[in-house]
């Protein structure tokens, strides 16, 4: 649902709004965007599924998956704040924390099933480069 949500964002502005600013030199080919996020989502459903089936204190599981779901609609946003209001600057102030959480999830998965916080680790790198690549459009566009 979050994938599907950020798409009805993104899509319509890519080819218009999108094409347009001015991006750095490390800015990925577009084509690379859908395979990846969806190799990501693939790992983040795997990883939470664990979670969920698995052993351990409810409560322990409950923050660890309430960290899970606001990272998800943290990621679902950013592409309304980024791409629908034609905003980096919102997204930049989105996406940063949605980083730490991530990171905070990954924690506290680690703690109930290494294999579910390992999934995620490719999450965090990736969100980790959009900081620098938002921040940077944010610049260059500002």
């Amino acid at each position: 649902m979050a994938s599907l949500l950020g798409q009805w964002a993104t899509y319509p502005n890519i080819a218009t709004w999108y094409a347009g600013l001015i991006k750095p030199s490390f800015n990925p080919p577009n084509w690379i965007f859908a395979p990846v996020w969806t190799t990501l989502y693939v790992l983040m459903a795997y990883a939470v599924w664990r979670v969920l089936r698995g052993a351990g204190k409810l409560g322990e599981r409950r923050v660890a998956l309430t960290l899970f779901f606001v990272q998800l609609a943290l990621n679902a946003l950013w592409s309304w704040l980024f791409f629908g209001l034609h905003n980096p600057l919102a997204g930049l102030l989105n996406i940063i924390p949605q980083l730490l959480i991530i990171v905070a999830t990954i924690l506290r998965f680690r703690r109930l099933d290494s294999l579910a916080a390992w999934c995620l680790v490719p999450l965090a790198a990736w969100v980790a480069f959009a900081v620098l690549l938002n921040a940077e459009i944010w610049r260059l566009n500002g």
